[in-house]
């Protein structure tokens, strides 16, 4: 069955904002080129002057990108592009996404409520393996095999354990605690 595309949500708010924030910037940018035009201008102020625009610009990108994560996200009760009969599985199963039901999740004996998306649906994401080779080697620390420093080490740790064992001896009361 396909799909049927999500109508759009616009929020009065959100468009406010972006189209303030772009006239806002190009006034910006105009204020910075009449100063870059004046006497005392300078390149600095040419560099304003074509920067501005560039935020305007990218406040105006930003409320589409928005709009157009909402819709793909927003999808009806559909998980990873799969149609919402196949998203989620019946009472007690799995579905081919790796989702389940809400109430799979209450009785599978989880502690928490199970997750619900933004527009109350049911299906919960289980968390994805992350692929092998994917993130970079942890540093290892550079063993030393001073023999010096091996020597001191071992001093110090007869030093320890020779005061752990003289404290308990002196004060019984203090190591109880």
């Amino acid at each position: 069955m396909p799909e049927t595309p999500r109508p759009t949500v616009h929020r009065p708010a959100l468009i406010v904002l972006a189209v303030v924030l772009a006239v806002a910037a190009l006034a910006l940018g105009w204020w910075q080129m009449e100063r870059f035009s004046s006497a005392s201008g300078t390149a600095q102020n040419l560099g304003y002057a074509m920067q501005w625009p560039l935020f305007g610009a990218f406040a105006l990108f930003a409320y589409f990108r928005f709009v157009r994560l909402e819709q793909e996200a927003g999808a009806p009760d559909a998980v990873d592009g799969e149609s919402p009969d196949r998203a989620t599985g019946s009472p007690g199963t799995v579905g081919e996404a790796g989702t389940t039901t809400a109430t799979d999740a209450e009785t599978a004996g989880n502690d928490g409520p199970a997750r619900s998306g933004r527009r109350g649906t049911t299906a919960v994401r289980e968390p994805r393996e992350i692929p092998a080779g994917f993130l970079p080697e942890r540093p290892r620390a550079a063993r030393d095999t001073d023999p010096v420093l091996a020597e001191y080490n071992s001093y110090l740790a007869r030093l320890n354990a020779g005061d752990q064992a003289g404290s308990e001896a002196r004060d019984p009361e203090r190591s109880a605690g």
